[in-house]
């Protein structure tokens, strides 16, 4: 480039502070390197974004899987050994009941840290205490109860609970009978309310 005088003029070329204070969003990378790291960086992004939305889908429907990515069972299997105690045998005992009355039941742990057990929708729940285990089922008020084994939340619209005491004696082939009469109430009712079909629109004439 030559100036009026006609000699050259050479233009000053940035110094390297000054191209350190240029915004990100102008940066160029010096090479190809530089365009694969932050393709690397931006997968790395999304990777995150997309655990980050499955664990919030997770807490939203209440299933949960520990630190290291442990399964439900996994996690009931942890809770059992952990007790060690009366609570631990009772809860593995009705754990067994469960699943030799319906051998499809799936097994969650909700709520950080409370067994349930489902089959077109919640069965009942295992919850242990200091002096009690508890068993909740969630429509157990429409559940008929011929051996008397609601002994708990009573007085609930909807749910009833069993509670066992350390030295109590379960009544096995009554409980097995309970959980399959919720596995039945839980399909009529899924049965009942049928697929969900898109309403038509008129045809206009």
């Amino acid at each position: 480039m030559r100036g009026a005088s006609g000699r050259q003029v050479i233009s000053p070329q940035p110094t390297k502070a000054a191209a350190k204070e240029l915004p990100a969003q102008y940066a160029v990378p010096k090479s190809e390197g530089d365009g694969a790291q932050a393709t690397t960086t931006m997968t790395k992004a999304t990777a995150a974004m997309k655990k980050a939305t499955t664990t919030m889908k997770k807490r939203e429907s209440g299933s949960e899987e520990g630190k290291g990515g442990d399964s439900p069972s996994q996690l009931i299997d942890a809770r059992i050994k952990e007790l060690s105690d009366w609570r631990g045998e009772t809860l593995a005992r009705v754990r067994i009941l469960i699943k030799q009355a319906d051998p499809e039941v799936v097994e969650e742990w909700k709520w950080r840290g409370v067994p349930v057990w489902s089959h077109a929708g919640m069965i009942c729940t295992g919850e242990t205490y200091k002096n009690v285990v508890k068993m909740t089922f969630a429509k157990g008020a429409s559940l008929e109860d011929p051996s008397g084994l609601f002994n708990s939340s009573l007085e609930g619209n909807a749910r009833r609970a069993i509670d066992f005491h350390e030295g109590d004696k379960i009544d096995e082939e009554a409980l097995k009978a309970l959980i399959r009469a919720a596995v039945a109430l839980n399909t009529s009712v899924r049965a009942a309310a049928g697929p969900v079909r898109s309403q038509k629109r008129p045809k206009s004439a």
